[in-house]
């Protein structure tokens, strides 16, 4: 049976540790001092250590610059870190706190063994916030002389939709998304512990129509606005997000000066007072799911109505084989380019889209993207998720309060759609409801004044996504469909009687060392007057 302890019991504690905790007039406070600093590399999503070969090895970058590299799960120490499988895209990853407790072991082992006491940490993408959640909640005492982040989503990635949308790479792809970055992530793990931060964000992409599923500029798959979505020390080069890695030149002109500085010249840096603004959100269709076999193709219906400036469409396929015919407004098939559309293949899964193009003042009406199997898609056909965001044209606000419910809490949902300053028409509204483990809920919003309103009440530990689409009407009478993603976290609730506790007992240790400081002190004024008198 658990008892409360009483409140005399700290200030005793607090006597305690004050007396074994005072320390004598030779004590000295060490600096810090790293005579050598290994480098432990951090991957991302979908990855693994063999995302730094071109940094390992004694052919590899950081040999040449006189460096000893590690990589998290290349067996030079134990720990691996599962942020996804390309073979498996339906296996369950770690989250982000989970591969953070791995970093530490990892980090703890390259400590061991080459005799440092600190190491620099250089991550790639989704790496970046394993790392912070390490250096903020799992560092005891700093082993970390500065973080080098490379394209790492600080406000996350609205690509991410697109995998979670199929049940992929949960929970990964729900904490990449934008809105557990922003609301959930940066507001809790917040303390740096002296460790500088430093970023690189790629900008090659600078036309809306060029970019699938992120502002401008990009990488493609991040933004510049996401990298800067907490204060770093940021610098800004043409490159892909999947180029990062393997570039000598960003290896020479943004890592290597870092690397290489000795420990006097690593500033310790307080945590920062507040943070950069959030950039304006995109406006994003629902995303539409489908299979394509062999034989069967499947289309998808998107409207576009007046206003809208840029439409850019994105999709995801697992197996990177499907492809796509489009169809505008007049309902003549447009040839797809690198050029006039930004057409985009990718075949690497880590940058959670395979295809992508866009389409500047676009014709209003429905749009027809006809999704079909390539040559090498698999026997059994492949799942696909697709959608587009549009600059101009309607917006869906929608929110979820509280966003770090307890379990068992409601948890509201509002929404509403609107056109400029005006309130639009609903004719459906809905949110769909999944946690981490791909187990889903559909919950129909009823109208409540001027928004569409529901609740429900989670009862699993972790993050959820909630994914808002409302349908309504332009007054150009065009169909109008948005979709907005939300996360919250449920985490166990924090009772007022244990926050008393908690609040009583550091006074009282407080008060303690306080009284035992005084006590001690007239004892020793008392002796000085006494040794006085005896002369």
């Amino acid at each position: 049976m658990n008892r409360r302890r009483p409140l005399f019991l700290y200030f005793i504690s607090g006597l305690f540790w004050a007396a074994i905790m005072i320390p004598n007039a030779s004590t000295e406070i060490p600096l810090r001092q790293v005579s050598q600093r290994p480098v432990v590399m951090v991957h991302g999503f979908i990855s693994n250590y063999q995302t730094w070969n071109s940094y390992l090895g004694p052919e590899g970058y950081l040999a040449s610059a006189g460096l000893q590299g590690f990589a998290v799960g290349d067996g030079q120490v134990s720990g691996s870190l599962n942020t996804g499988s390309i073979t498996d895209p339906a296996l369950r990853t770690n989250t982000i706190a989970e591969n953070a407790v791995i970093l530490g072991e990892y980090i703890q082992g390259v400590k061991e063994l080459t005799g440092a006491s600190e190491v620099d940490l250089l991550a790639h993408s989704m790496g970046g916030m394993i790392s912070r959640y390490y250096i903020d909640s799992v560092m005891d005492e700093r082993d970390v002389a500065q973080l080098i982040m490379l394209g790492s989503p600080m406000l996350g990635s609205d690509c991410a939709t697109l995998p979670a949308s199929l049940e992929l790479y949960l929970p990964a792809t729900l904490e990449i998304r934008p809105s557990y970055m922003r609301d959930i992530f940066n507001n809790q793990v917040t303390d740096r512990k002296g460790v500088p931060f430093y970023a690189l964000a790629g900008t090659v992409i600078k036309e809306q129509f060029r970019s699938p599923c992120t502002s401008i500029p990009s990488d493609l798959v991040v933004s510049k606005d996401s990298v800067q979505g907490i204060k770093v020390h940021l610098t800004e080069l043409s490159t892909l997000h999947s180029e990062m890695t393997l570039s000598r030149d960003i290896f020479d002109s943004f890592v290597r000066p870092l690397l290489t500085r000795s420990s006097e010249e690593i500033p310790e840096e307080e945590n920062p007072e507040g943070e950069n603004p959030d950039p304006e959100p995109l406006d994003f269709t629902r995303v539409y799911t489908g299979h394509v076999t062999l034989e069967d193709t499947e289309a998808v219906e998107i409207n576009i109505e007046q206003g809208v400036r840029v439409a850019s469409f994105a999709m995801f396929d697992p197996t990177r084989t499907l492809t796509v015919t489009v169809q505008g407004a007049s309902g003549n098939v447009i040839p797809l380019s690198e050029e006039a559309n930004g057409l985009v293949i990718v075949d690497d899964p880590s940058t959670l889209l395979y295809l992508g193009y866009g389409f500047s003042d676009p014709r209003p009406g429905t749009w027809r993207v006809t999704v079909s199997a390539g040559q090498d898609t698999p026997p059994g056909g492949a799942d696909f998720a697709l959608t587009a965001h549009f600059s101009g044209g309607a917006s869906l606000l929608s929110s979820a309060n509280p966003i770090v419910p307890a379990p068992g809490e409601p948890v509201i949902i509002e929404a509403s759609l609107v056109l400029g300053n005006e309130r639009l028409p609903v004719e459906t509204a809905e949110a769909v409801i999944s946690n981490a483990r791909g187990e889903t809920q559909r919950l129909t919003l009823a109208p409540n004044g001027n928004v569409y309103r529901g609740e429900f009440s989670p009862e699993d530990e972790g993050v959820y996504s909630i994914d808002v689409v409302l349908t309504g009407t332009a007054p150009d009478g065009t169909t109008v469909n948005r979709g907005d993603y939300l996360s919250i976290q449920v985490q166990p609730e924090t009772t007022p009687l244990r926050q008393y506790l908690t609040t009583a007992g550091l006074i009282a240790l407080i008060f303690g060392t306080i009284g035992l400081s005084g006590i001690l002190l007239v004892r020793a004024i008392s002796r000085v007057i006494g040794r006085k008198k005896r002369d």
